[in-house]
């Protein structure tokens, strides 16, 4: 039988809505699961003293007929930049490891709201910079497949813990491939919302767009689940959509719609592949086919997006980092790489970053007026070892930036259209492999169905580690 702590989130909350298992017993089986893994992973570094009484109270709200809400029970873990209140929050810097806010984040105050039980704050790099999650804080965090490989990042405690049965949901943000990059290292779900669907508040750049908040989990259609309660406008923020009708857990489960049409693109951004990785997301892309769907290849080179992003990069965190520009001496080498090359760029380097951006969303409005969605790898590269902050080749060819190796999520966060990085298959290693779906502006529920295909079409397994037998 599958352990409690390994089932979907969906199965999760049917079972705690039947009286089958309570909140607390399905809290009490993830912290028996972090006692077990979490010494080895390192994926959640701070705990929740109050989660089991908070998932008593659910039980006794229940117990009267109450409805505690769609996610009543399951336990998410909140990445470590993401403020809780009462709850030591460190952005994975010394600067701010005793910190522990006053309020909750409003993506955090929406999954409380929903039943949600806060199990604890996941790792992350620091301020969230780098694609490979550590800090001075807590230290490395490692794949769950390989626990010598790195779980990705930055929101790479959220996947590990995901991966080894820590969590039922995680909450996380995306710049770059925050979501995506440890969704692929760790076999799990991970979306990046389009943009101002999840509002990011509290935040040091109201008007950002670039960055996102969003879900991550096993399934497609866990991910669904927490997007529902999380989606829609605030008046916190001036970045905001409305969720789609009739809601995006509805969307999933309608499989592929015959006659779909879909573009496959090996290497959107130009950097190279690894071959396996490109033959597992080739196989699943266009097998596709065979649930009715008309795939085809799409020559789309995005290669002049890759400077765009790095300017509007460093903009983000010149504009993040402001209140804190006075001690950047003490900032960590990645973050303080990113804020001086952010001043260092210029207006004209920033203009011509915003017209590419512009020629980008174009160029994808029409690639929609041809295709339902676009498919590509979601990364270039298999997951490295952990104690590398970053591989120095893709595909035996060296890298021209220390980032290039993430461009295939970062050239289309560009676009700010929702994309979602889903296992399609193992390498050889058996190590997961991630294939990015891109949709159209608020067509996230869509995005998640075809996911949902993808992952029943290729199902990987759980790590040994999550494991019981």
């Amino acid at each position: 039988m599958t352990a409690l702590a390994d089932l979907p989130a969906v199965e999760l909350r049917r079972r705690i809505g039947a009286r089958e298992a309570s909140a607390a017993e399905v809290v009490q089986a993830c912290l028996e699961r972090i006692s077990r893994v979490n010494d080895t992973i390192n994926a959640i570094v701070t705990l929740n003293p109050r989660a089991m009484d908070e998932a008593q109270a659910l039980d006794r709200r229940l117990a009267r007929g109450e409805d505690p809400g769609p996610l009543c029970g399951l336990p998410v873990g909140i990445k470590d930049v993401t403020p809780v209140a009462g709850l030591r929050t460190t952005f994975g810097s010394p600067l701010y490891a005793d910190h522990v806010p006053g309020a909750d984040a409003l993506v955090v105050r929406r999954l409380r709201d929903a039943g949600a039980i806060v199990l604890g704050k996941t790792n992350c790099p620091e301020f969230a910079a780098g694609g490979n999650t550590f800090n001075d804080v807590f230290g490395r965090t490692r794949n769950p497949w390989n626990t010598t490989r790195s779980a990705g990042g930055s929101t790479g405690g959220g996947a590990a813990g995901l991966a080894s049965g820590m969590i039922a949901l995680a909450e996380g943000t995306d710049l770059g491939g925050s979501l995506r990059i440890p969704a692929s290292f760790c076999g799990v779900v991970g979306l990046r919302p389009s943009v101002g669907l999840v509002p990011t508040h509290p935040t040091d750049w109201a008007w950002d767009t670039l960055q996102v908040t969003g879900p991550m989990a096993r399934t497609a259609a866990d991910v669904a689940l927490a997007l529902d309660a999380i989606a829609g406008p605030s008046h916190f923020s001036p970045v905001g959509r409305p969720p789609a009708e009739p809601g995006f857990l509805a969307q999933v489960g309608a499989g592929v719609a015959r006659g779909a049409r879909l573009g496959y693109c090996a290497d959107p951004a130009g950097i190279g592949i690894d071959p396996e990785i490109e033959v597992v997301c080739r196989r699943a892309a266009f097998g596709l086919a065979d649930a009715g769907a008309h795939v085809e290849e799409v020559p789309l080179d995005l290669s002049t997006a890759r400077p765009a992003f790095l300017a509007l990069r460093g903009l983000w965190f010149v504009a993040q980092m402001f209140p804190r520009l006075d001690r950047a001496a003490e900032f960590g080498p990645n973050v303080a790489g990113n804020v001086r090359a952010g001043l260092e760029t210029t207006t004209r380097d920033l203009a011509a970053a915003e017209a590419e951006r512009g020629r980008l969303w174009h160029r994808f409005r029409e690639l929609f007026e041809r295709f339902d969605h676009i498919l590509t790898p979601c990364m270039a590269v298999p997951p490295f070892p952990v104690e590398q902050n970053y591989p120095d080749a893709i595909a035996g060819r060296p890298m021209a930036t220390y980032v290039d190796w993430i461009a295939p999520t970062f050239v289309l966060s560009l676009t700010g259209l929702p994309v979602a990085s889903v296992p399609c298959g193992t390498d050889r290693e058996g190590l997961p492999v991630g294939l990015q779906v891109v949709g159209p502006m608020g067509g996230d529920g869509a995005v998640l169905a075809l996911a949902d295909v993808v992952q029943r079409r290729h199902p990987i397994g759980v790590p040994a580690l999550r494991d019981p037998r």
